[in-house]
């Protein structure tokens, strides 16, 4: 084999490696928000909860003091808060807290709620059982919603010594303002 013909075959193959990196790289940046995501709820990194179907049968002995915090974003003009402070419970008994929201404009808005524990440590037992996170709230001019959170803190949390410190977990909420296009909706369906 000469040397162009080595070089041809070399060019070829660094082609073909670099066309599979760039395919590997594209697949990777899709895969990364559910991967990442997975990775946090099985973890509970950085404050993300557990998600269950119901509490166990028997709480535990331990008490922990559960925090509700509630924000918005800037740009989003509601009123949200939690309807109680705060609701001491045993490990493994499940309760349930209450937020409102409300729109105090005179337009319709559409919104979201994204949330987190702190301290983050304790994400992985922090279980909700029902939760109004991630679903789209459409407020009308006025109205105000209460909206629910089911949830328990694992009994797990006693036998892990490096959360033997943690007598308070807190639980917060912000909304953010979505795109609503009801309205959009409403104007194709008329032409």
């Amino acid at each position: 084999m000469n040397r162009q013909a080595r070089n041809s075959r070399r060019n070829r193959l660094t082609a073909l490696a670099a066309g599979g990196v760039f395919f590997a790289m594209i697949g990777a940046a899709y895969a990364a928000v559910p991967l990442y995501q997975m990775f946090c709820q099985v973890t509970g990194f950085g404050g993300t909860t557990q998600v269950a179907e119901e509490a166990p049968a028997v709480p535990g002995e331990r008490v922990i003091t559960v925090r509700f915090n509630a924000d918005t974003a800037r740009a989003l003009p509601w009123n949200f808060r939690p309807q109680q402070r705060a609701i001491t419970l045993k490990v493994g008994e499940q309760a349930l807290a209450l937020y409102e929201a409300s729109n105090p404009t005179d337009r319709r808005i559409v919104g979201t709620s994204t949330f987190n524990v702190t301290p983050a440590k304790a994400g992985a037992y922090f279980n909700k059982i029902e939760c109004f996170c991630f679903t789209e709230q459409a407020l009308t001019p006025g109205q105000s919603i209460d909206m629910p959170v089911s949830f328990f803190v694992d009994p797990a949390i006693s036998d892990d010594p490096d959360l033997d410190d943690v007598t308070t977990i807190t639980l917060s909420y912000t909304f953010f303002e979505v795109a609503d296009n009801t309205e959009d909706t409403k104007k194709v369906a008329a032409r």
